[in-house]
């Protein structure tokens, strides 16, 4: 009997490989809470592709609490799954959050009835290819950081034995505006051009993309984070190994007409920045210009 008791909120790229990796451990217990009900999960990883069993939830009324909620909605959507965690929370629950940006436990707290915010930072690239099917690609290093403490040991230990590697870090403000970086050019560049990240190959990208990575480093080290003096062209060179028929959560959005995160990317930058008084003009022209496809976006799905 498994002893875990594991609900996974949100089914898209991100939430779909967490609950295949998940389900594939016998000591994890794991229902998925989800808007349609999907009973089995095509899983591909590498040259394999396998079909997981889940245990699917379409309504808030129909959870109980669990051991852990893993969150893996999108930033602007954490107010949506709140009649979930409602249900999944108790003081004795962790809810790991999977979502891009920084302040996880600012954006969670306020609808956690109590339990522990342990924000995660994730690298794997969780692309889903049906609303049953998702594909699970490596990018480099540990596919999931969580900040060192009383939760981080447990946390890795629900994937054992899975392909998901986790690792905990002491220095997990630093590594969370890492991943930012990342992602204030990854996702509005691909998300504009409605190009997957070959595009980054291109020498005029480049540019626009150091420009942007310049700003927000500068935010960053007033936030505290242990940046480098060459940490945007550090990100930009190790971003240009990534594949390039990768693509981004922002960019599947744009090509869905879904509503954006990009208040949580960008716009975490230059709303930070305002905070020191720093001038982040092209982060602010990417917030911007995404904000005005994300209405666009919500006015047509109506």
């Amino acid at each position: 009997m498994a002893g875990r008791k594991i609900a996974v909120v949100g089914l898209g790229g991100i939430g779909g490989v967490a609950a295949a990796c998940l389900s594939l451990s016998p000591e994890n217990d794991v229902t998925v809470c989800a808007r349609r009900q999907i009973d089995t999960l095509t899983f591909d990883h590498h040259e394999d592709s396998s079909r997981i069993r889940l245990k699917t939830l379409t309504e808030p009324d129909m959870a109980e609490p669990v051991d852990w909620a893993i969150l893996c909605t999108k930033a602007q959507d954490v107010a949506s799954a709140a009649p979930w965690l409602e249900k999944l929370c108790t003081s004795k629950t962790t809810i790991a959050v999977l979502q891009n940006g920084i302040a996880h436990e600012e954006r969670v707290g306020p609808y956690a009835k109590g339990a522990t915010v342990l924000p995660a930072i994730v690298y794997y690239n969780g692309e889903r290819l049906a609303p049953d099917h998702v594909r699970l690609r490596h990018i480099s290093g540990h596919d999931l950081l969580v900040p060192a403490g009383p939760q981080a040991g447990a946390f890795a230990a629900l994937f054992d034995g899975t392909p998901i590697d986790v690792g905990i870090s002491a220095e997990f403000i630093t590594y969370q505006w890492r991943k930012l970086l990342v992602n204030v050019i990854a996702n509005p560049i691909t998300a504009l051009t409605r190009q997957r990240l070959g595009v980054f190959q291109r020498s005029d990208i480049q540019d626009l993309s150091l420009g942007i990575l310049r700003e927000a480093v500068v935010v960053g080290w007033a936030e505290g984070a242990q940046l480098r003096d060459n940490e945007a062209e550090s990100i930009l060179e190790t971003f240009l190994g990534y594949p390039a028929e990768a693509g981004t959560s922002m960019y599947f959005d744009c090509l869905a007409a879904r509503p954006l995160e990009i208040e949580a990317l960008n716009g975490a930058v230059v709303a930070a920045a305002r905070r020191h008084d720093i001038p982040t003009p092209l982060n602010g022209a990417m917030l911007t210009l995404l904000k005005a496809v994300s209405d666009a976006n919500a006015t047509e799905r109506g």
